[in-house]
């Protein structure tokens, strides 16, 4: 198999003497989804945020594109190849949907685009070349020059993985992306994930929609109270019972892999 491009081997953290992240390792490969699951307070935000350099582990390491990036600040995580989005929307309401991608650009560009949306001149037309293509890629060329706080909440989520893809990341970091999207919406950031994994860039998803989950992923990884429970093909996952008892203690067998929690609802806590 390709070398991974990132590694999290036996990483960690505490707040206040509780131990909310305890000794998780996981690999990210090129042209692969990894799902990230578990109950609420499970720790898989947070284990985003170590892993992305908002919070620093207290243990283990963390490799991107074969460099220690332990301790690393996302800035410098971002230049090796590491890109995230957030559960909350981090989007720049009165720019452009253009203007929002350009801001991705900086790291990948010479001049200071932040400069250029301030109205200082520049060099500017490399990033928004790039950035228009980006947008046609993601489906939003048509919204370019839309303000960002006009556009729906559907769009404002891809717009904000576009921004996410400006780095031009090896590595990409989605905490849940289809939250509070509708059906038509998360159909589009299904079709749009499993396009950018086929284009060879590892894709490392946390999700409560559990049928989206299923759909992409090549592996899941459940936590549960911050340590790793078990790691597999999604279907494998699904019907594990050390899963099933982790969420509700009981379930229907096939619920989960057929995208249902148990008790028939659609999306894990």
């Amino acid at each position: 198999m390709t070398a991974p491009v990132l590694e999290a081997d036996g990483v960690g953290i505490s707040f206040g003497g509780v131990r909310a992240v305890d000794n998780v390792s996981f690999r990210a490969y090129p042209g692969r989804v990894l799902s990230i699951i578990g109950p609420n307070g499970a720790g898989k935000t947070t284990l985003f945020n170590l892993v992305s350099g908002v919070y620093r582990s207290d243990s283990g390491r963390i490799r991107v594109n074969g460099v220690d990036a332990t301790g690393a600040r996302p800035a410098r995580l971002a230049q090796l190849g590491l890109s995230r989005t957030f559960q909350n929307l981090q989007i720049f309401g009165r720019m452009t949907a253009l203007e929002n991608v350009m801001v991705g650009r900086h790291l990948r560009e010479r001049h200071n685009v932040v400069l250029h949306l301030l109205g200082v001149a520049g060099g500017e037309h490399a990033t928004r070349e790039a950035s228009e293509a980006l947008l046609d890629r993601i489906g939003l060329l048509s919204h370019a020059h839309e303000e960002a706080s006009s556009l729906s909440y559907g769009v404002l989520k891809r717009l904000e993985i576009a921004r996410a893809l400006a780095t031009e990341p090896k590595v990409l970091l989605l905490d849940e992306p289809a939250a509070g999207c509708n059906a038509v919406e998360t159909a589009e950031i299904d079709e749009l994930l499993i396009a950018l994994a086929k284009s060879g860039l590892a894709i490392v998803l946390v999700e409560h929609d559990m049928k989206l989950v299923m759909s992409l992923s090549d592996s899941v990884l459940v936590l549960d109270q911050g340590r790793s429970l078990v790691e597999g093909p999604p279907n494998d996952v699904a019907r594990d019972p050390r899963v099933i008892a982790a969420y509700l203690g009981v379930a229907a067998e096939g619920d989960l892999a057929g995208g249902r929690m148990p008790g028939g609802t659609h999306a894990a806590t």
